[in-house]
């Protein structure tokens, strides 16, 4: 499925970078030097539509958050940061990165089931093979955090869980190992700091890449809203939907009455109203204010 088929509109020329992809959100460039301009959009996806209306700041807010965590996480694992100093047209919204050979993998932590991994619990006991106690329901906190990898799929499909000897088949042992090993270390880092501010971390996916000299680096967005699920601690309530900081408000709009939309149609979904597009606005703007302890 192209780009223009998930209604992803085409990427705005940028003087002195060639561009080379576009995904839901995010736009890459390459620059004359080699390194790579990734430019988060103000796009919003979902089931698998990129919407017609955007989301005023949420590109400045997935960018200032990621550049947040990486400087916590600095002293687990080295990330593509290159550089800030970006075209006045994208400032604020783009980093200057490495250009890295990236592993087919989405490295998934998990510290409580849900989505996915809650419905894979319910038809096996296991979530990628890894077998859990009976009795588990949505929002449950796991004993220890597990990494449930995922295969990355084309754009416009869904990834697919699979375990851990799939990653170690696709990459070798020894590499698979080690991104298990990351993936966990960061997630660990980043849960004990959220919680730390009223936020619980339930899962979140990384992607990791390899520089020429193979040391694997921390790469694209991190413990974001679109990539991670944020919860607020104070009304975290085992066995059901858990309230969350990310695209939930979007979601539950598109799904009732009122937008007329059906889903199973294959037409893409209704434009946004004002009052949908301020909530999401603000449930992202919370989490980032929530976490960094900034104002935006």
């Amino acid at each position: 499925m192209s780009a223009g088929d998930l209604g992803i509109p085409p990427a705005p020329a940028i003087e002195g970078a060639e561009h080379v992809h576009s995904g839901k959100v995010r736009d890459l460039y390459r620059l004359p030097g080699g390194e790579l301009l990734m430019v988060a959009s103000d796009r919003i996806s979902a089931y698998d539509f990129v919407l017609d209306t955007a989301i005023p700041d949420k590109g400045a807010v997935l960018t200032q958050m990621s550049l947040w965590w990486f400087e916590r996480l600095a002293d687990l694992v080295p990330n593509h940061v290159v550089s800030v100093d970006v075209p006045a047209e994208v400032k604020g919204r783009a980093v200057v990165c490495e250009s890295l050979a990236m592993f087919p993998v989405e490295c998934v932590a998990r510290g409580y089931l849900t989505g996915s991994g809650l419905r894979e619990y319910a038809d096996t006991g296991a979530v990628c093979g890894i077998a859990l106690p009976d009795g588990l329901v949505d929002g449950s906190r796991l004993v220890s955090p597990l990494f449930t990898p995922a295969t990355k799929a084309d754009l416009g499909d869904h990834d697919e869980n699979v375990s851990y000897d799939v990653v170690a088949g696709q990459v070798g042992e020894e590499t698979a190992s080690r991104l298990r090993d990351l993936t966990l270390a960061v997630y660990g880092r980043a849960e004990e700091v959220a919680r730390e501010r009223g936020i619980i971390l339930a899962d979140t996916k990384f992607e990791f890449g390899a520089r020429p000299d193979g040391t694997i680096v921390l790469a694209d967005e991190v413990l974001t809203p679109d990539s991670s699920r944020f919860w607020p601690a104070e009304e975290w309530s085992p066995g059901r939907a858990q309230p969350s900081f990310d695209k939930d408000v979007v979601r539950g709009w598109l799904t009732s009455p009122a937008s007329g939309w059906d889903r199973t149609s294959g037409e893409a979904p209704p434009p946004l109203p004002d009052e949908v597009v301020e909530r999401t606005r603000s449930r992202y703007i919370e989490a980032y204010e929530r976490l960094t302890g900034r104002t935006f």
